[in-house]
């Protein structure tokens, strides 16, 4: 009950602040996110040392660790990385006008997010290749209007190739590079093509380093993960499935609103929505390509929604009802890190 008596007045005017397009936004989502980081003090394991890359890379340099960074600083480290990214797809929403007017609600979207379950709240491959995965995002939505598109599709192969060195299973957003030629494309080979021959580049310059040293055998196990059975269930402690409720009510509005307003929007924005589904459904069903079935995996899925629920909370109308829906998002996720 505490925590609804401290939370509730400082939450009732926030999806109202952060509709604005003001610079004092940035300094009140560092403060929401260090505040949404403080239960992981309490649980953080003492020998906390996360994997950086794939055995595609680890196999010649060895299993790199950061030994020097104690379990606090991964934190930090952590927020300090997740802010950036926030800030970041929220440029790229607002660049792109995916939520009507301009504003720092995806960025503030794309912090509770990532501050969802303990797992998100400390150093992992898949942090930084949600990097990469904004990075895409913002050169697949330029698509639509550009003339001459295969260098880009080149570029775009390779990223999502050297994602997949750092975190394997973000080898699947190379269909993503595809279907957002369905979407926003007619079809041409080439363009189709140009994705995959950037993507092969990056693996035939690894297969010959690794042929250089005559260690090919270790190079086709790179691709054992593609193998792995699709698993029929995944563990998640039941506080992960209580935390996640809020989220799906907010899905649920999202849903709503976007009927609402699917064929008042022009062309790009819906086509641009198709995307971040397919994102959305890819970043899910790839997490069979990782043995350790990790919940982390997930926070790949965090770009997509965050936009999705900055779209209703734009777009809604009644304050009492989406601060209330916002502010017991927050008091879920307070609630389960502290008990």
């Amino acid at each position: 009950m505490s925590y609804y008596c401290s939370a509730q007045p400082g939450t009732r005017n926030m999806i109202n602040q952060f509709r604005k397009y003001t610079p004092l936004n940035i300094l009140l989502l560092s403060i929401i996110g260090l505040l949404l980081c403080l239960g992981v003090f309490i649980h953080l394991p003492e020998n906390l040392m996360p994997v950086f890359f794939e055995p595609a890379i680890s196999n010649f340099t060895g299993t790199l660790y950061p030994e020097n960074i104690s379990p606090e600083a991964n934190v930090v480290i952590t927020l300090i990385l997740t802010i950036i990214q926030g800030l970041l797809i929220n440029r790229v929403v607002n660049d792109f006008n995916l939520v009507g007017r301009p504003g720092f609600l995806a960025a503030l979207m794309y912090m509770v997010l990532a501050s969802l379950i303990l797992p998100f709240l400390v150093l992992s491959p898949i942090l930084i290749c949600n990097f990469l995965s904004i990075w895409m995002l913002s050169k697949l939505l330029s698509i639509y209007r550009r003339a001459e598109i295969k260098p880009l599709m080149f570029d775009l192969g390779m990223i999502v190739a050297l994602g997949s060195l750092v975190y394997f299973p973000f080898i699947v957003m190379l269909l993503l590079l595809w279907f957002s030629l369905v979407v926003f494309r007619p079809f041409n080979w080439r363009e189709w093509i140009a994705a995959f021959i950037g993507f092969l580049t990056v693996y035939f310059l690894l297969g010959v380093v690794y042929l250089w040293f005559d260690r090919l055998g270790e190079f086709y196990e790179i691709w054992l993960p593609l193998t792995h059975p699709f698993p029929t269930s995944i563990h998640m402690e039941i506080y992960d499935y209580l935390v996640l409720l809020p989220v799906v009510l907010i899905l649920v509005l999202f849903a709503f609103t976007l009927r609402q307003n699917f064929f008042k929007s022009v062309v790009h924005i819906r086509k641009s929505f198709q995307l971040l589904f397919c994102m959305l459904m890819l970043s899910i069903v790839s997490f069979y390509l990782n043995p350790d079935y990790a919940i982390n995996h997930f926070l790949l899925a965090v770009p997509p929604i965050s936009i999705y629920m900055a779209y209703y909370f734009n777009y809604a109308t009644k304050r009492w009802f989406y601060e209330s829906v916002f502010a017991l998002l927050l008091l879920t996720i307070l609630y389960f890190q502290f008990f």
